[in-house]
This record gives C-alpha cells, structure tokens and sequence, in this order.
C-alpha cells in the first residue's frame, strides 16, 4: 500500500486543501510567533464564549425586567393613581422566576 493517495487519511475522508493550508499557517505561525498565535486565539475565545454562556441569558432577562426610571418620592395628594403609594409597591414585572432558580 506504498502507492495510497496522499489525499486520503486513514478513515477514508478526503481532507480538503484549504483545511492543509489552514493547518499549515497554524503550525508556521506557532513556530515563529507563539505569543500572537496564543493572543489571537484568547482574544478570540473572549469574543465568541459570552455569547454562549448561560450567565448571558439570566443577565438579559434581569435587565429587561429591572427598571429604568427608579421611583422618586413625591408628596401624594391623592390624585395621582399612577404613583405607588409606597416606593417598595410590587409593580411593573415579576421577579419570582429569578427567586425559584
């Protein structure tokens, strides 16, 4: 089997050339510059892993439900149903799926 196609690896995939190419600027680029291969590479690990972190997902919902506008005390005259008659009246949306977890 001296004569197997330099193409092909052991299990029978093709590997693809611009995959050797890329292979073979990683291992050039490791050989004379390691410390940017490794800052790149962190660099780019610090870009794509928050966006798969389930930490970012309870801090967006946190967010959409915390409120921008904080109450303000005002002196109530009775006329102004919109005011909670307390500054820690429950309104707005619910925080109770963020007790249960």
């Amino acid at each position: 089997m001296s004569g197997a196609d330099p193409g092909r690896c052991g299990g029978g995939a093709r590997r693809s050339p611009s995959g050797d190419r890329l292979a073979a600027f990683l291992k050039n680029a490791w050989a004379k510059e390691p410390v940017l291969v490794a800052s790149f590479s962190i660099g780019g690990l610090a870009i794509i892993l928050p966006s798969l972190s389930p930490y970012t997902k309870y801090s967006t919902m946190i967010n959409q439900v915390t409120p921008y506008n904080y109450p303000v005390p005002v002196r109530d005259d009775g006329n102004m149903p919109d005011v909670p008659s307390h500054p820690q009246d429950p309104h707005g949306p619910s925080l109770e799926w963020l007790k249960k977890l």
